[in-house]
């Protein structure tokens, strides 16, 4: 089944004089993983912000689950703020430091409970006496578990996660990945994953996206595209790629506090 359905979409900025999409289509189906991948300028975030109705379509449509969202007032949008959760690239940026952890988790459900909480909390590994601490008083790993476990209140269907170990210590990033992939089978989520690196997209993701200049210049299974790339800027994403299976190996002994 088809959970989001993207059609020939564009969004320009007048004032900046930037075409950041150009005529993108795609779709994702449920419980799939899907990969955006694409250097920096790519058109990465701003599709992100099309697919969660932050931000409205010069041209195109974003439907999900058969229902347009480009064209809906933010009042309309209650079903998908919470069928539809982020986790963002910066876990102490997204993170408001006078709250405590116990009303971050709270804050997207609209409502007290602490017995989800302390679900929430073990899911993502950390320990119930978490709640009652600070965002600062957690390392850039936890804070990024923190994240998650907030994205994962609301009960979403689909979680987009827009960069979510390229600003954490190189080693953390394979626990993040491992992280997620669990929670990816244990709440039946349909995964989004946005990167500029088609090593850890592989590891991850079942399809994937290739973007450059605001176009997907490249769409398949993961597979395919990393073993038989079509596109000559696919093979340079890949050549620039680390090896991430030895790279993961490494980093799982690792310690993220």
């Amino acid at each position: 089944m088809t959970i989001i359905e993207v059609r020939d979409l564009e969004r320009r900025y007048a004032r900046r004089d930037v075409h950041a999409l150009r005529g993108v289509s795609f779709d994702v189906e449920a419980g799939q993983r899907f990969g955006i991948v694409g250097e920096s300028g790519s058109g990465k975030s701003t599709l992100v912000r099309l697919l969660a109705a932050l931000d409205k379509p010069t041209a195109g449509t974003v439907s999900f689950r058969g229902r347009r969202i480009d064209d809906l007032p933010e009042r309309k949008l209650g079903f998908l703020r919470s069928e539809l959760q982020i986790v963002f690239q910066d876990p102490m940026g997204s993170l408001d430091p006078r709250m405590r952890v116990r009303d971050i988790i709270c804050e997207p459900m609209g409502r007290r409970a602490p017995d989800r909480v302390a679900e929430l909390l073990a899911a993502v590994g950390l320990p119930a006496d978490a709640a009652g601490r600070y965002p600062h008083q957690f390392s850039g790993g936890q804070r990024q578990r923190i994240s998650i476990a907030r994205a994962l209140g609301p009960n979403p269907s689909v979680l987009i996660a827009d960069e979510p170990v390229s600003a954490l210590d190189v080693s953390v990033r394979g626990q993040i990945l491992d992280l997620l992939g669990s929670l990816v089978e244990q709440f039946a989520l349909t995964l989004i994953f946005v990167s500029h690196d088609l090593g850890v997209v592989r590891h991850v993701c079942d399809r994937v996206a290739v973007m450059r200049r605001g176009e997907i210049v490249e769409l398949g299974d993961v597979a395919q595209v990393y073993d038989a790339p079509r596109h000559e800027y696919t093979r340079e994403l890949l050549e620039a790629a680390p090896n991430l299976r030895a790279e993961l190996a490494r980093l799982r002994g690792g310690d993220d506090g």
